[in-house]
């Protein structure tokens, strides 16, 4: 049984990214959700990543990290596109971090000072996911796979950014039941 840290992403916690988490509960891990918009969810990305800028990415970064506070150390971090940013700045700067999955985004490691020797880490997109690739997330994920040896990069066929929260248009049942099994299987070693 693993502990982990599950950010949402720019929508908000939407139903399908709640049924994630609770999917990893029904498995046996704890997962703990903090809620970065205080109940607020958007329909579209778009409205949601305009309800992120007008709070501030450096706002939310901060909120997402101070959530960690009172928990155990020895945590695995998650996050959705957006909640990519406090967990994998957690997974790099909180000491006794046991692992990080970063779905649908990643950061260029320096952005928070490199990546710590024997954290493992999972990156999960779509191949032609348009954030991914083009927002460079796919080549931070090589980068991280080339110099970290404990990173696994998982790409999917398809073009869906958030294609594993079942509520959204993007989501595709065949790629989820993939990514969460090898997620399972991550936990059962963290």
């Amino acid at each position: 049984m693993a502990e982990l840290m599950l950010f949402h992403h720019a929508q908000g916690q939407t139903p399908g990214f709640l049924a994630f988490a609770d999917d990893l509960r029904h498995a046996g891990h704890v997962v703990h959700t903090p809620d970065l918009y205080h109940g607020r969810t958007f329909d579209t990305l778009d409205s949601g990543i305009a309800y992120a800028r007008e709070l501030g990415f450096g706002s939310l970064l901060e909120r997402g990290v101070s959530t960690a506070d009172g928990l155990p150390d020895e945590l695995v971090y998650a996050g959705f596109s957006l909640g990519v940013m406090p967990a994998q700045q957690l997974a790099q700067t909180r000491p006794g971090a046991r692992g990080a999955l970063l779905l649908h985004a990643c950061l260029p490691a320096s952005e928070f000072g490199g990546w710590p020797a024997g954290v493992p880490v999972q990156v999960h997109a779509m191949d032609a996911d348009p954030f991914f690739v083009e927002d460079g997330d796919i080549d931070a994920a090589r980068a991280l796979v080339a110099s970290v040896p404990e990173t696994e990069l998982f790409l999917y066929p398809g073009d869906g950014h958030l294609f594993a929260d079942r509520s959204l248009p993007s989501y595709d049942a065949a790629a989820t039941v993939l990514l969460t099994r090898r997620i399972l299987d991550f936990l059962q070693t963290c």
